[in-house]
């Protein structure tokens, strides 16, 4: 011990200490030598004062390994551009308008700068970066100056005690002198009667040139009839005879078809006839006549509406001249000796199913009829789909519109009795389906769904217990027709494409099958118990946009497409 303390003590002349007595040395406290190393280049010239040094993150690094503060990653690109290598490629390009280089601007500046340069004509210059001036981009001089409506001068606020007319009280809502907004824009009345004026004298010209349409009323979608509004309907037989030796036409059913037996259904398999060019511009609805079904009715963008025999000759009987625009939805009486036709140029006309003679037309102040339907127990009423969001019921006997509902959102798309025709539902493009009671205008039932799509077609199952829909998300939907509206979630039928088209959905007679035609011109058949696909085929070149079961047969089908023709399956 004695040793080490010699040694710790360190004796030294500058250093060391003793006590008073000389015999015992204190611990000498041990010496720490820093030394101060600067590795740091030498910069002359550098003045803090000017200049700051801050980090860079180059545009090709893909990594950072140290913590930098936001205004580090947010600054702008520095440095020369290249002009050769990838980085070239994505911020230089040649425009229409020249060339694009990208600036470093956040989402808020940009849409503000975007929207006073839409509404003033001018916007600041993204390019400059200095903030010293402020760069302007355009050249609108005349909204330069005002800015946030500070340049325009508010009309008198008015007398508060007068309410209508000159001078009447405005308050805050007062607008800005010389402002347009409000006002009428259009033709002047003199120039509205100088083109009345016009338009008279060239519809006498054309008038004298002679009977026959015009040029322009044989376009191909509306007149190619030569049908013009205004001139009376007309019809065209096609047979060789209306009537036969014994005096029948063709609305005598067959003796085979007036068994009261449904059928055993089964998918067809074959077609027996195709209808080429059966309307021009497509098909767009296809009904047959009911109970007996040895009678297809059928509608084109056209504007005509047909009637072909499905029994023996499979031959057009007889067209329908009425409409001026295409034909969008047809529907026959209870008794089959008429139908509804309704077209896009606002009419709603009743036909004679044998003789072709219009017996009444009805519109709606202009309103464009989507979809007709007959009331089942009384075939003097029936009801129309309107385009303004409303159901209106007509009697044929007044010629007037005795009720309406009013409840919808959006356009009608269809109608369907049920419940012993005592209620029916009806489904609209704001993507609900609304039940009433027949005659009273209040709904009873509103089905609708966050996650429901539109749907523009629906079908009753013969046993009156279920609905179908063709929903818009590629799936026909089934709903209870009880006393309950409810969905049946378990049961659905999909495969199809349908998303965008109202491609009308059929059941078979005896409710074992179901059919439906998708956008790709394929027809489904599914089994209504297992909900499996029974078959499908290609039946069109377009959109399968109808199916119709025949009432008394057990496997025939028509179908009909945007291609204009008509096909019979079996």
């Amino acid at each position: 011990m004695d040793v080490l303390n010699q040694y710790g003590s360190g004796v030294s002349d500058d250093d060391g200490e003793s006590s008073d007595g000389g015999a015992t040395q204190a611990y000498a406290k041990p010496v720490v030598r820093q030394y101060n190393i600067d590795t740091a280049p030498d910069i002359s010239g550098y003045a803090p004062s000017t200049h700051e040094l801050t980090a860079y993150v180059g545009h090709s690094q893909r990594e950072i390994r140290y913590n930098m503060p936001y205004e580090v990653l947010a600054q702008p690109l520095a440095g020369p551009t290249d002009s050769e290598g990838d980085f070239a490629s994505h911020t230089r390009g040649t425009r229409g308008g020249g060339l694009a280089e990208a600036h470093a601007v956040d989402e808020v500046s940009f849409r503000q700068q975007e929207r006073m340069f839409r509404q003033h004509g001018i916007a600041n210059d993204p390019s400059n970066t200095s903030g010293e001036a402020r760069m302007v981009v355009g050249s609108n001089s005349s909204n330069a100056g005002i800015a946030n409506n500070r340049g325009l001068r508010r009309k008198a606020k008015g007398n508060s005690s007068i309410v209508n007319g000159e001078g009447a009280y405005q308050g805050p809502w007062a607008g800005y002198e010389d402002d347009t907004k409000g006002v009428a824009a259009g033709p002047s009345a003199e120039q509205l009667a100088e083109y009345e004026q016009r338009t008279a004298q060239n519809t006498d010209k054309t008038a004298d040139t002679g009977p026959g349409p015009s040029k322009a009323a044989k376009s191909k979608r509306g007149n190619a009839a030569g049908y013009d509004e205004g001139q009376a309907e007309r019809t065209t037989f096609h047979g060789q005879a209306e009537r036969d030796y014994q005096g029948r036409t063709y609305m005598h059913v067959p003796t085979e078809l007036r068994q009261a037996e449904v059928p055993s259904c089964f998918a067809p398999k074959r077609m027996v006839k195709e209808w080429h060019n059966a309307h021009a511009g497509g098909v767009s609805a296809i009904r047959f006549i009911p109970d007996t079904g040895h009678l297809l009715l059928s509608s084109g963008m056209d504007g005509l509406v047909k009637i072909f025999d499905t029994h023996s000759s499979l031959a057009l009987l007889r067209t329908y001249i009425g409409h001026s625009k295409a034909v969008r939805d047809i529907t026959f009486a209870p008794s089959g000796t008429s139908f509804l036709s309704s077209s896009y140029d606002t009419y709603t006309k009743l036909w004679d199913v044998e003789t072709g003679q219009c017996r009444q037309k009805f519109s709606a102040k202009g309103r464009v009829p989507y979809v007709a339907k007959f009331y089942p127990e009384d075939p003097n009423i029936f009801l129309v789909g309107q385009g303004d969001k409303k159901i209106v019921q007509w009697d044929i006997r007044a010629n007037e519109i005795v009720q309406e509902y009013d409840q919808h959102l959006g356009a009608i798309n269809s109608l369907t009795f049920f419940d012993s025709n005592r209620r029916f539902i009806s489904t609209s493009d704001d993507k609900t389906m609304r039940v009433w009671e027949f005659g009273i205008p209040v709904v009873i039932k509103l089905v609708a769904d966050p996650s429901m799509h539109s749907v523009p077609a629906v079908a009753l199952h013969p046993s009156q217990k279920w609905l179908v829909g063709q929903s818009m998300d590629n799936r026909i939907v089934v709903y209870s027709a009880g006393e309950r509206i409810k969905p049946h979630k378990r049961k659905e039928f999909s495969g199809h494409l349908t998303a965008g088209f109202a491609c009308q959905p059929s059941f078979s007679p005896d409710g074992k099958f179901l059919t439906s035609g998708d956008s790709e011109g394929q027809v489904w058949c599914w089994d209504w118990q297992t909900r499996r696909v029974m078959t499908k085929w290609k039946a069109h070149e377009k959109v399968a946009i109808c199916t119709a079961w025949h009432p008394r047969e057990s496997s025939r089908v028509a179908t009909c497409s945007w291609d204009g023709t008509i096909k019979y399956w079996d």
